[in-house]
């Protein structure tokens, strides 16, 4: 039943097929295909797990609000360029193939291109936020979220920040961990929405929903970067083999608190409106 539901949603149908379209594309045309077809696949990702969602819950984030789901999208290249500007000090990923455009052909397509990551990941945790097994979790152990609790966590962010930066090769892991307790010690001293306040109340459904859903996105991330070009490389010290595509198996575990990362950071640019239910 729920099938046929699903395909009865225009942006289910729409989404699988632009996924149809350009994921063989992607994947088979000569030259640097890659830095314009991926956000036409990346689309057609986010509007199948918005028809899912929608199939699932009643609402999604395209129906709730057509607004602010585009906004995410403004919202999400900034954000990754912030990744992208911590790289630039622990040169962990590389793009091969980027030498091939200018410096504001290469600004515009990876703009372009990084303002699907929000909403893949926010869909996606909506995604397994859907999912019945998820209910169990909103009676977890409670976490503190005291004010001396929240200033820990910044106190540590930034700590680890410190340490990243003055010791890249060796400490780049804390890149993920160290921006989480940043943004949760910034967020709750602000009184924007964050983790703790869920934790204190034992609702561990939002931190488990970004984190699966994040470890979703990074499969096709990973799997669809594969044959791409211009596609990324990684340059893990410490962590090379076994790899799923690219990535060593161990790389994804980033992702869990990548998610949570975005989590934060959007409640931080866009404190004014909790749009996303986690």
């Amino acid at each position: 039943m729920k099938f046929f539901e699903f395909v009865r949603k225009p942006q289910g149908w729409f989404g699988l097929i632009l996924i149809g379209i350009f994921w063989p594309l992607n994947w088979c045309l000569p030259g640097t295909r890659t830095a314009y077809l991926f956000f036409p696949l990346w689309l057609g990702y986010i509007l199948v797990m918005d028809a899912l969602v929608l199939t699932r819950r009643g609402d999604s984030l395209l129906s709730r609000s057509p607004l602010q789901f585009v906004l995410l999208f403004v919202l999400s290249a900034p954000a990754w360029w912030l990744f992208e500007w911590i790289n630039s000090r622990t040169h962990n990923w590389k793009y091969m193939g980027g030498n091939q455009f200018t410096g504001l052909e290469y600004f515009i397509l990876s703009s372009v291109s990084f303002s699907t990551v929000m909403p893949s990941v926010f869909e996606s945790a909506e995604f397994m936020r859907s999912l019945p097994v998820m209910q169990r979790l909103e009676k977890g152990p409670h976490v503190s979220a005291r004010p001396w609790m929240r200033l820990s966590c910044l106190a540590v962010g930034a700590i680890m920040f410190w340490l990243t930066w003055r010791w890249p090769r060796t400490c780049y892991p804390f890149v993920w961990t160290s921006l989480v307790l940043i943004l949760e010690g910034i967020n709750g001293l602000l009184r924007r929405p964050c983790f703790l306040d869920y934790l204190h109340q034992g609702d561990w459904r939002p931190v488990v929903a970004l984190a699966l859903g994040a470890l979703l996105c990074g499969f096709f991330w990973e799997m669809w970067n594969y044959y791409s070009f211009p596609k990324w490389v990684y340059d893990t010290p410490g962590v090379k083999d076994p790899c799923l595509f690219e990535m060593p198996l161990l790389g994804y575990l980033g992702y869990i608190p990548f998610a949570w990362e975005l989590y934060g950071l959007r409640n931080l640019l866009w404190p004014w409106r909790q749009h996303l239910k986690l």
